[in-house]
């Protein structure tokens, strides 16, 4: 019931996993995006063109922007089939093989009779790749198209373009619908990043891995040894049969959520460990954790499963 990987052997490295380069609608080269998310301090991104026919199907290879201190993991965003409303499904793959095969998607319009999205997601994890729904409020996506997605590792409960551009970032009813009907599934907070607006830098994953390789990240991202955060660092979880002690950088409000309205809070000044009793939560098969800084800024660990 623990999250073991906070104390196992390695190190956390910051990335971001959905970012747009001029390879599809990005304003900037593969170089230049890697270049700035190194210099912000990034240990790592995978870079996730469109995979339409409009920009030739990119996959970008990002292996030449990688360095001692930077590394990238290939990856892109995948779109076929059509959702409940009848726009374009949006899914993010990070570890893709750069020969996948791309479905009939010509550009952002659905196309009758073309492969299902979860088709591609199942064939993305098939080839090696971590899945997760992309932008679920921004999408409109129903309860219906999610269930459809049985291969996702993760869902994006955090996308900072859409947050900045239009205020729909969030998938956080997505994910706790699916929890809640016994999905075993993961979060995920990312940019989105074009670099055309300010929608950068904004979310990330902490991935907690044995160096700061493609190789290493992806298998510790599939196995979901790492939280999301879009500022306050979480540096342990124990889950106990009765408590749950969380210790982080400073806060000011620390909670558990499980099932439902399942939750436990606790309000302070500069709070950097609580234990918090389960009672409240005795009914719950999952919880996660939030953590909440004096600015407002956010850390989401991953469900675990009691």
């Amino acid at each position: 019931m623990t999250y073991r990987f906070f104390t196992a052997k390695g190190s956390f490295y910051r990335g971001n996993l959905h970012t747009h380069s001029t390879r599809s609608d990005g304003v900037l080269s593969p170089k230049e995006v890697c270049r700035r998310y190194q210099a912000e301090g990034y240990d790592f991104i995978s870079l996730t063109d469109h995979f339409v026919g409009l920009f030739d199907y990119p996959i970008t290879d990002t292996a030449d922007c990688r360095n001692e201190n930077f590394t990238t993991i290939i990856g892109a965003e995948l779109h076929t089939g059509t959702m409940e409303n009848g726009h374009l499904w949006h899914l993010v793959a990070v570890g893709l093989p750069l020969d996948f095969t791309p479905p009939d998607a010509p550009n952002f319009r659905p196309v009758m009779g073309s492969e299902s999205a979860a088709s591609i997601a199942q064939r993305a994890r098939d080839a090696g790749a971590y899945v997760s729904i992309a932008h679920p409020h921004w999408s409109g996506m129903t309860g219906a198209d999610a269930r459809t997605i049985t291969a996702a590792h993760a869902v994006e409960i955090y996308n900072h373009g859409c947050v900045v551009d239009n205020d729909r970032g969030e998938g956080f009813v997505t994910l706790e619908r699916l929890l809640n009907e016994g999905r075993h599934l993961n979060l995920t907070a990312t940019d989105d990043a074009h670099f055309n607006t300010p929608d950068h830098f904004g979310g990330w994953v902490m991935v907690k891995a044995t160096e700061n390789t493609p190789e290493a990240l992806l298998a510790a991202l599939i196995a979901g040894e790492y939280y999301c955060s879009t500022g306050p660092q979480i540096t342990n979880i124990e889950v106990s049969d009765d408590s749950v002690r969380i210790e982080c950088t400073s806060a000011a409000t620390i909670m558990i959520q499980g099932k439902g309205t399942s939750m436990v809070t606790q309000h302070g000044e500069s709070m950097t460990a609580v234990n918090l009793p389960r009672e409240r939560l005795a009914d719950s098969p999952w919880l996660r954790i939030t953590v909440i800084d004096r600015a407002g800024k956010r850390a989401w660990s991953n469900p675990v499963w009691i």
